[in-house]
């Protein structure tokens, strides 16, 4: 297994940016891997989190699979309108970009997914949805689906989280999310209407866990759409058990 953490110089960021990559390039009593197109697999933290601590440890090397590890700080993922900002450019179109040049991975669609839990599952679906041509499959966990609720904020409130000149940064004027490009059931009805390719989704969120309400209303507006995915809900909370039991799922999903 090869482990780089490396770092490039970002446009979108403005500034040096580091990320991680597992590569399992020296495969155990299956000769026949390395004859295999390598998958790449993009994961996503969450808010204040790191990737690390939701995927099972024997995932590269049963899978043949790379995993990419980027750090987008408390950015959901997406585009601001400030100078170095451009979160989603850098790891939808720059990272897939400087991966593919440096390591030789992430070449076609159907060997590459992105994944992710709470904030970054809501980045793994924005992201997927917005470059459908590079993520072919996408995998989320205890989505912080919370556009609706954001977009009902007035100045002066904001959750337990953040405050609401944290989602104003980060969403834009909340009077006009959710017709704008940073809320996925934009980007699923402007895939319709386009006439591209949805990539294959896979979400689930545990019973108890703050955000089930969000995750089962986007299921609803998915199933609404005739946009065909697996959705599943299961005992548990948002946490990091949760979150590695149902990677073992996700990942099945996708490779088996």
């Amino acid at each position: 297994m090869a482990y780089f953490r490396a770092e490039y110089y970002s446009k979108a960021l403005c500034r040096d940016i580091n990320f991680e990559v597992l590569i399992p390039n020296d495969p155990r009593g299956e000769e026949a891997a390395e004859e295999k197109p390598m998958r790449t697999l993009f994961l996503l933290h969450g808010y204040s989190g790191k990737a690390w601590n939701f995927m099972p440890a024997d995932f590269p090397e049963r899978y043949h699979t790379a995993l990419v590890l980027p750090i987008a700080e408390n950015s959901f993922y997406l585009n601001m309108p400030a100078s170095g900002r451009a979160y989603q450019t850098m790891v939808g179109e720059e990272l897939v970009k400087y991966v593919r040049k440096t390591f030789n991975l992430a070449r076609t669609p159907e060997d590459t997914a992105i994944v992710g839990f709470s904030m970054g599952g809501f980045g793994a679906l924005h992201t997927g949805l917005a470059y459908p041509e590079t993520f072919g499959k996408i995998g989320a966990m205890s989505s912080a689906l919370i556009v609706h609720e954001v977009a009902q904020m007035k100045p002066g409130q904001g959750t337990p989280i953040a405050n609401y000149d944290y989602y104003l940064d980060i969403f834009g004027d909340p009077s006009k999310l959710l017709e704008s490009d940073k809320n996925p059931e934009t980007q699923i009805r402007n895939l319709k209407a386009a006439g591209k390719k949805i990539p294959d989704i896979y979400m689930t969120c545990g019973t108890e866990d703050f955000l089930i309400e969000n995750n089962r209303e986007f299921h609803r507006f998915l199933e609404a759409e005739s946009v065909e995915h697996r959705y599943v809900e299961a005992p548990g909370i948002h946490n990091g058990e949760y979150w590695l039991e149902h990677a073992r799922d996700i990942v099945r999903w996708m490779y088996e």
